[in-house]
């Protein structure tokens, strides 16, 4: 890379990071071509990206950034992974480290918040965002199916009272006619 290249690689990942909820730092010591291929693969479906990076220059990108305070974590063969939804990046990044003993998740930021590796695991845990819309849903929609049930109810009752009578004057009525 000259320093052109380098100048926009940094404000391209600058940017980028602008705009997203979370970054995760990993890293990535010894990962074939195949496995790192996979891993890409992973983080595209939970709508996460992962990229490999030279530090000074994602050091760089971070500066001036709320994941500034990440930086100290990029020694070594790292990579970034970021998305808008912070849990599938962190659960993506922890399923693959679970899996494979080369990749290890070393920490994150989410928003000003600087996490470790912990913090990355406890987040991977939690509920994705439509999981989370999903319930929020169900809970909107309880009450109106139980209000829906409570108003539906006297009707059934009426309706089989009303039904025990017509059964009870129709016995009276064949035991009339039978007499």
């Amino acid at each position: 890379m000259d320093r052109t290249e380098k100048r926009e690689f940094v404000a391209s990942l600058a940017s980028v990071l602008a705009d997203t909820s979370i970054v995760v730092v990993t890293q990535n010591a010894g990962l074939t071509v195949a496995e790192v291929t996979e891993l890409r693969r992973r983080m595209r479906a939970a709508g996460a990206t992962f990229k490999v990076a030279k530090n000074r220059l994602a050091a760089r990108a971070l500066d001036g950034t709320r994941f500034e305070g990440i930086a100290p974590l990029l020694k070594g063969p790292t990579a970034l992974a970021w998305a808008a939804d912070p849990v599938a990046v962190a659960k993506t990044a922890v399923e693959f480290a679970r899996t494979n003993e080369k990749f290890t998740v070393l920490g994150g930021a989410i928003g000003g918040q600087t996490l470790d590796a912990a913090g990355v695991k406890a987040l991977s845990e939690l509920p994705s965002l439509e999981a989370l819309r999903a319930r929020l849903v169900g809970l909107l929609m309880a009450p109106a199916t139980r209000i829906a049930g409570v108003l539906q109810a006297p009707g059934g009752q009426l309706a089989r009272v009303l039904a025990a009578f017509a059964r009870r004057d129709a016995a009276a009525a064949e035991d009339a006619a039978a007499a």
